[in-house]
Formats: structure tokens, sequence, C-alpha cells
């Protein structure tokens, strides 16, 4: 039998889809959800499992900027032969995303079995959860946002797609915070910063699922329940994406930065009363 049964598979997707892309930290919500469902969150099974739904996510994002996708794609393809092509930016930006997600790639396999195991604990998310709301918060007031999506460089590309280490090893950062947090520091506005998030994590959340899925099937997490977990949460990913980019056009980050303290210092809450375990 499988350690999560398809109603447990609906509500980790939901939760997926919500917080993937939000900067308030999909691990460190599916961790807290997890331990309040009585679910282990160190278990193999289940670490996997929620690297696989993840795929979910980062196919919302593939359909919702599919034709700029497309357009970055078929750059990159007529530069590889076409020398006058490598002048354009889709063509730079492309090549800027894949050396983006080599540091992430190196860290996650080197530092494995400290992600599985003692970073893996709620107390680190919460703590992160804290810190990386104080991160947030000064980037966006340190920021000047007078830069635009054409205006990315090599530079900012490598320096954003590195800090998602930052919530590969400390889980509750948010990927989607670390980014974002650095982009706005390197002068991005809040769309512009947004969407290099979105995808820089395609190729790192792409591979992270696919690692994850023969180990996710191998040790008790179920096809079905991985089934549906991924589609509950391509479904609300896509929806969560369309309210952001919307959001962030005309808001600050600061109800990210309140929600994530709240809910760290709620987490802490919940650990020292034993309510949740570590």
């Amino acid at each position: 039998m499988s350690v999560i049964s398809i109603g447990q598979a609906v509500v980790l997707g939901a939760v997926e889809g919500v917080t993937e892309f939000l900067p308030v930290s999909s691990t460190g919500h599916l961790k807290i959800v997890e331990g309040l469902m009585g679910i282990p969150v160190d278990d193999d099974a289940v670490v996997g499992f929620s690297a696989v739904i993840q795929v979910g996510a980062i196919a919302a994002v593939l359909v919702y900027f599919f034709k700029d996708i497309v357009r970055i794609v078929s750059a990159w393809l007529r530069g590889l032969t076409d020398r006058e092509q490598r002048y354009h930016h889709d063509y730079k930006f492309a090549w800027w995303v894949i050396f983006a997600t080599i540091p992430i790639v190196l860290v996650g396999l080197a530092a494995k079995p400290l992600i599985k195991g003692p970073l893996a604990s709620l107390w680190v998310v919460a703590g992160s959860l804290i810190v990386g709301s104080g991160v947030m918060w000064a980037a966006d007031r340190m920021g000047r946002h007078k830069r635009g999506e054409d205006d990315t460089s090599f530079k900012d590309a490598m320096l954003v797609g590195g800090s998602q280490i930052l919530a590969l090893l400390f889980p509750g950062f948010s990927r989607s915070g670390a980014t974002m947090s650095t982009a706005l520091m390197l002068d991005l506005d809040r769309v512009a910063a947004t969407r290099l998030s979105f995808f820089l994590g395609i190729p790192a959340l792409t591979g992270a699922g696919l690692y994850e899925l023969k180990d996710a099937l191998g040790t008790g997490a179920g096809a079905a329940p991985l089934a549906v977990g991924t589609l509950v949460s391509f479904v609300v990913a896509y929806a969560s994406i369309a309210w952001l980019l919307k959001f962030v056009a005309k808001h600050s980050f600061n109800a990210f930065v309140i929600y994530r303290i709240v809910v760290g210092l709620l987490l802490f809450g919940l650990l020292g009363t034993g309510v949740l375990h570590s």
C-alpha cells in the first residue's frame, strides 16, 4: 500500500500548486501539511512524492509561458548554426538558464544526504521561513526596480540561479523567494524578477522531479497518488501563476513577508508544544 492516500495526494497537490511559485516555500508548506496529516516527512517515499508532484507545477509554467519558451528555444536552435543569431537576447538567455542551473544540480547531488536528513527538519523550515522573510523585505526596499526583462545579463542569471541553492539547503527559505529577492537586489523590477524566477525554475524543478520518480515509485509512494497529486498541482499552479504576475505588477512583497513570519512563528509554536514533530 502507498504511504500516501489519494485524498492526501489531492491536498498535497493543491498545496504544491499554490505555493510552488509564490515566495512562501512550497517545501516548507508541504512538510507542515504532511506533519499535520501524520505523514512522516523524512520518509524516502514522501520526499520523492513531494519532488515528483512539482512536475505538475512545472508543466503549468510550460503551458502558461508556451509562446515565450518556443521563442527562446527557437532562437537558441537557430543560434547553434547561424552566427548572426547568437547576438539575439533570446539565444543568450537560453544559454544563461542552462549555465545558471549547474550550481544547484552540483550542490543537490553533493548534499543529498544532508538535504534528506538533518536539513529536512521542521525546525529548519520554521527558521528559514522567518530569515527568508527578512531577506525578501530588505530586497524589496533596496532594489530600485528600474530594469526590465530585456535588461537581464549573464551575471544576473548566474546570481539568481545560484540563489536557488539557499532553498535547496534550507527548506522554508523558498526557491521563488530566494530568486526573486536576488533579482530585486540586482535592481530588476518585480515582474521581471518574477518571470526570471519562473524560467530558471523550469530545468531545476523538472530535473529534481524526474530524478526522484524512480525512488518515489520504488519506495511506496504509489503510482495513483503520484498521478493525482501531479494533476492537481498542475491545475492549481496554473491559476497561481496567473494571479501572481498580476499581483506583483501592482503590489510589493509585504503581504508575503508578513505571511511567512506568521507561518514560521506558528510552526515554532506547534513544534514547541509537541503538536508537530520535526
